[in-house]
C-alpha cells in the first residue's frame, strides 16, 4: 500500500509546486503589442480574478509575505542584508490591535491607499497584489500619502522610510518614500493597479498621485525609474506565484519588466536614453513658464513638428518660436510634470528626444 502511495504523494507534490507557475500561453494575446493595445490586452488577461475576503488576509500572508521561520516580511520594517530592529511573527497574536510605536503589531497596508478608489469597495480593497503585511505603526505615519522621494524627512522609520516633503519634480506635498530595496516593488504593484483596473475605475475619487486608476505623469514617471532601478527579486516572483495560486491571476509587470516602458516608455513603446544619439539638450530643465533647445542641424525650421508628450503618450501642442538656430517654447498652460518633447522635420528624418521637467 505504501508504495503506491508514494508515487501518487510524489505526483500531487509535483503538480503543486508547479500550480503557481505562468501557464503555458498566458501572455499569448499580449504578444507584438505596445502602448494602449498592450494595457487593454493584459487587463483582458488578468481581470475577473478570484477575489478573497479582507478578513482572510492575515491567512493568506503566511504563504505570500513569510520569511523562514515564519517572520512576517514586512517590507516597512526590514533591512535586506542587515538586521531589523524588530520582526512580528504569524501565528503569535501580533496582529494590530492597537499600537504606540514601531514593533508593536502589524496589519494589512494597502500600497495603493483604499480612499484612492472609494474605501471598501470589492475586488479592490482585498486584492493581494497591492496589499502587504506592514508595522500598524509605521502604516499610520505613511497615511495615504503618495509615494515619492523626501526632500525633508519629517519623521523616518527604523529602517529608513521616510515621511516628508516632496523631492520628486512635478509634486510639491508630503510624501511616503519606502527604501530602496523596495521601489521596485511598490511600482510594479501600482503597474498591476494600473492595468488590472483599467477602464473600471468609474467614480474613483483619485488621488494626488492617481487619476482613477493611472498614475499622473510625475508618479509614472518616477515608478518607471524606480522600476528600473530595483528590478524583479526572488521575493516578488515568489509571491506572484503564491498570489496566482488565491487570485488566479498575475502581475505582468514581475513577469515580464518590460511591459511597462512598452506600454508607458518615452513616447509609448520607445525607452529614450538620455545620453543617446538624437537626444535635445533643454534648457533651464526644470523649466518654468517658458525654455529653449538648440534646433539640430539636421532639422529644417521650415518643416518642423514638435510635441510635447506625457509619459502615457498624449500629446501637448505649444506655441513657440524659432530665432536663428535656438527654439523658444512656451509652457504656460502645460502642468507641472515630467514630459518628453518630440522633434523632427519630414517624413524622413529620425525625430530627437528630449526630457522636459515642468516646475
Amino acid at each position: 500500500m505504501l508504495k503506491r502511495l508514494i508515487p501518487a504523494l510524489l505526483l500531487f507534490f509535483f503538480i503543486t509546486n508547479l500550480s503557481g507557475q505562468i501557464p503555458p500561453g498566458y501572455y499569448d494575446p499580449a504578444n507584438g503589442k505596445t502602448g494602449e493595445a498592450l494595457l487593454t490586452a493584459l487587463h483582458n488577461i488578468i481581470k475577473g480574478h478570484n477575489s478573497v475576503a479582507y478578513n482572510t488576509l492575515y491567512f493568506h500572508f503566511q504563504s505570500t509575505d513569510a520569511k523562514p521561520g515564519n517572520v512576517v516580511w514586512d517590507m516597512y520594517s526590514d533591512i535586506p542584508g542587515g538586521t531589523p530592529s524588530y520582526v512580528f511573527h504569524y501565528s503569535s497574536g501580533e496582529e494590530c490591535g492597537s499600537y504606540g510605536g514601531e514593533g508593536d503589531c502589524y496589519n494589512r497596508e494597502h500600497s495603493w491607499p483604499n480612499s484612492w478608489f472609494g474605501g471598501e469597495v470589492y475586488p479592490m480593497y482585498s486584492d493581494m497584489f497591492h496589499l502587504y503585511p506592514t508595522d500598524g505603526y509605521v502604516n499610520n505615519r505613511r497615511s495615504n500619502y503618495a509615494y515619492a522621494e523626501v526632500a525633508t524627512a519629517t519623521w523616518t522609520s527604523s529602517n529608513g522610510s521616510k515621511v516628508g516633503s516632496c523631492a520628486t519634480p512635478g509634486y510639491s506635498g508630503t510624501v511616503f518614500e519606502p527604501i530602496d530595496a523596495y521601489k521596485g516593488d511598490f511600482a510594479r504593484s501600482y503597474f498591476y493597479m494600473s492595468t488590472r483596473y483599467y477602464t473600471e475605475d468609474t467614480g474613483w475619487p483619485g488621488s494626488a498621485q492617481t487619476i482613477g486608476s493611472q498614475l499622473k505623469p510625475w508618479a509614472l514617471a518616477m515608478m518607471l525609474q524606480w522600476s528600473s532601478t530595483d528590478p524583479v527579486s526572488q521575493k516578488e516572483t515568489d509571491r506572484n506565484n503564491a498570489i496566482y495560486g488565491i487570485q488566479n491571476n498575475r502581475n505582468p509587470f514581475i513577469d515580464h519588466p518590460e511591459y511597462a516602458n512598452l506600454i508607458w516608455g518615452y513616447p509609448v513603446g520607445v525607452e529614450i536614453s538620455p545620453n543617446a544619439t538624437g537626444s535635445l539638450k533643454i534648457f533651464p530643465n526644470p523649466a518654468g513658464d517658458d525654455c529653449c533647445l538648440n534646433l539640430p542641424p539636421e532639422v529644417s525650421a521650415s518643416s518642423l513638428t514638435l510635441n510635447i508628450l506625457t509619459v502615457t503618450g498624449a500629446k501637448w501642442q505649444v506655441p513657440f518660436s524659432i530665432a536663428r538656430d535656438r527654439i523658444t517654447l512656451n509652457l504656460h498652460d502645460i502642468p507641472a510634470g515630467i514630459y518628453i518633447v518630440s522633434l523632427c522635420s519630414g517624413e524622413n528624418t529620425r525625430p530627437y528626444y528630449g526630457k522636459l521637467i515642468r516646475k
